[in-house]
């Protein structure tokens, strides 16, 4: 371990199997993040910048210079087909990192998706492409290439901590980051998870209420809760 993380670049990353990434990507954010623990979420103002974007796959990490763009280039040459990129920055930014020409580039890589601690733009062209992205901010502000950063250190993004390699789930929800380690038990989780919440769904559309369902009568009587009809 280097003391300097800046202007390196980590050729080799391990990455999860392709099959345990792929049986995490059938489950959405908020699935993924109670069946892990209630962990792994990044902050709420990290949003997808069109309807319907979805993303999930190994982190190819990004650590940006406040208002450069630099390293997203040298990024590109990293990404294996499948990955997403996860950029943060050494100081809080919402210029515009990124837009169409880089996506791209990125697409043709293979590359599924952006998750971006800063902003962004083209977002009419991104949705065209379908290149999903979530990001902090919008912006038309553009970037210089100047300054070093790195590609394939850990990185923390909206106060989440992303190791190269950890897999990346977002959509509607936010967005959820779990560990290399943990993809397959997450998997398996979310899967009992998902099953234990469709067998609850079919009892609330037959008519039972949460509070039969959930047993919640006795303790709200021993809370103190009264029924009264005045």
């Amino acid at each position: 371990m280097r003391l300097n993380e800046l202007g390196i670049v980590r050729t080799r990353i391990e990455r999860p199997d392709p099959e345990d990434v792929a049986r995490l990507s059938q489950f959405g954010v908020a699935t993924i993040h109670e069946a892990m623990g209630r962990v792994g979420l990044m902050r709420p103002y990290i949003r997808p910048v069109f309807s319907g974007a979805r993303l999930c796959g190994p982190a190819v990490t990004v650590l940006l210079q406040p208002g450069d763009n630099w390293m997203f280039h040298v990024a590109a040459e990293q990404v294996q087909e499948g990955d997403v990129i996860v950029a943060g920055c050494t100081t809080e930014s919402e210029d515009g990192f990124f837009g169409e020409l880089l996506a791209s580039s990125l697409s043709a890589r293979g590359c599924k998706g952006l998750v971006i601690d800063g902003g962004v733009r083209d977002v009419a062209d991104l949705e065209k492409m379908n290149f999903p992205v979530f990001s902090r901010a919008i912006n038309s502000k553009g970037t210089v290439k100047a300054t070093l950063g790195s590609v394939n250190v850990p990185v923390v993004a909206a106060n989440a901590l992303i190791h190269p390699g950890d897999v990346v789930v977002a959509d509607v929800d936010g967005v959820v980051v779990v560990p290399r380690g943990l993809v397959a038990a997450v998997a398996d989780a979310s899967r009992k998870r998902e099953d234990n919440e469709e067998s609850k769904r079919r009892q609330f559309r037959d008519g039972v209420l949460g509070l039969d369902l959930y047993g919640m009568r006795e303790h709200l009587a021993a809370a103190g809760l009264e029924y009264v009809e005045d």
